[in-house]
């Protein structure tokens, strides 16, 4: 079964919920291309707003993180079924971001995965090495190491359906971005990882590259055979640069 591309945009902490809805109705306005998958990923104050612009789209809402318990005594924290029950469809767990400023561990990660799982969302496990992780030549370690503890209790079939995204921590907010080749072999080494661990299901899970992606650089990307996809960041807040995104991957 061939992979369907997938653009997500993670919107970070931006966005009210007025601007969510103009850059959705954007993004509807625009006639976006067939063969590719697009989602949003909105804070949790305009999940409701954007499910509800959203209605009627084939473009998916997402959730940028999300805590492993269905519920309990977790001031702040939001459960998986809250968002299934806002229309999320994916939620982002992992973010190199989560795992600097809040906490976010290997195992923490992996219970969110399992958790997104129960509750019928989608991750999209995020893994990626620091500058000086690369500068020591520990990329393949650090990612494997990540993507390992991400899978280590799903089956085959939550591996097929579940997303991973390459996210070098170097290259996000920054203007930088890797090769299209240097991510190309990072992501053919997850795909050979997911293949030893889980079998022929590897060839269905959807891998994407994150890192400062533009339409200018989206080309290079698409062009590379694992990849199947970007998570954007800041082009993301943009609706004509997200469009522009989409629009390559499709080309590609």
């Amino acid at each position: 079964m061939a992979r369907i591309p997938l653009v997500a945009g993670n919107w970070k902490m931006h966005k009210s919920i007025a601007e969510a809805r103009a850059l959705i109705a954007a993004l509807r306005a625009a006639a976006l291309p067939d063969g590719v998958e697009v989602a949003v990923c909105p804070p949790f104050t305009a999940l409701a707003a954007a499910a509800a612009a959203l209605a009627g789209s084939p473009i998916r809402l997402g959730a940028q993180d999300v805590y492993w318990e269905p519920q309990g005594a977790f001031t702040g924290e939001i459960a998986p079924p809250m968002l299934t029950d806002l229309g999320c469809h994916y939620v982002i767990v992992g973010h190199s971001e989560r795992r600097q400023w809040f906490g976010d561990t290997d195992e923490t990660v992996a219970r969110k995965v399992q958790a997104a799982f129960s509750a019928g969302l989608v991750p999209i496990a995020c893994v990626g090495e620091r500058l000086e992780e690369r500068e020591e030549e520990q990329t393949a370690r650090v990612v494997t190491r990540q993507a390992r503890a991400a899978i280590a209790d799903l089956s085959a079939g939550q591996v097929a359906s579940l997303v991973i995204a390459y996210e070098p921590v170097w290259a996000i907010g920054t203007g930088r971005s890797a090769s299209g080749a240097d991510a190309g072999d990072v992501i053919s080494l997850l795909r050979r990882l997911l293949a030893d661990q889980h079998g022929g299901a590897a060839a269905q899970t959807r891998i994407l590259y994150g890192g400062s992606v533009t339409p200018e650089n989206i080309g290079q990307f698409m062009s590379q055979r694992d990849i199947d996809g970007a998570l954007v960041g800041g082009a993301s807040l943009d609706a004509g640069k997200f469009i522009g995104i989409i629009r390559g991957a499709a080309r590609a």
